[in-house]
């Protein structure tokens, strides 16, 4: 077994396991999410942890994937995932209309981004966005689209960055 799937996931209060043949749903109260589960996979749930194993020696690598995967779910539904966003640049606004996020980035027009099922998105102040939800790849998905718009420039530093992102300046050109 690989190092990753020998280690057992520990499961927080208010979280529940479904474990079936093909599929494992975790429910809890941020959500509930699910994934598909190879047949030659076990997953047990055994004091309060899951355990994986397998007999299968190509099934391993995989074993510690579904490990990580299910941890992340695990993970997800008790406590949820959190991306941030910084808009830097004079005029670059995001605000929310409904469901929808409003941003302003330096184009002609503003971008209507509709939030997707399962996502939460805060705007605290008029250049930070909150990117909430139990499931964190479509938190990153959604953080990375909307970093996307406009992505930070390496000569002044403007555009959507990650909170805490360290954009590499470039020296400009000289005459």
């Amino acid at each position: 077994m690989s190092r990753v799937a020998k280690k057992p996931i520990a499961l927080a209060k208010g979280v529940e396991l479904n474990i079936q043949a093909e599929s494992i749903a975790a429910k809890g109260p941020k959500g509930t999410l699910s994934i598909a589960k190879p047949a030659a996979i076990e997953v047990k749930v055994e004091d309060g942890h899951a355990v994986f194993s397998t007999e299968d020696a190509a099934l391993i690598p995989l074993t510690g994937t579904l490990r990580a995967i299910l941890a992340n779910m695990v993970k997800g539904v008790s406590e949820g995932f959190e991306r941030k966003l910084e808009l830097v640049g004079v005029g670059y606004r995001a605000a929310m209309q409904g469901k929808d996020l409003n941003l302003s980035l330096g184009y002609s027009h503003p971008i209507l981004f509709p939030a997707p099922e399962g996502i939460t998105i805060a705007t605290p102040t008029q250049t930070e966005v909150v990117v909430t939800g139990a499931d964190k790849q479509l938190v990153g998905e959604v953080a990375a689209k909307i970093r996307g718009f406009r992505p930070p420039e390496p000569y002044k530093g403007k555009g959507v960055k990650y909170a805490g992102e360290v954009i590499i300046r470039k020296e400009a050109k000289k005459a």
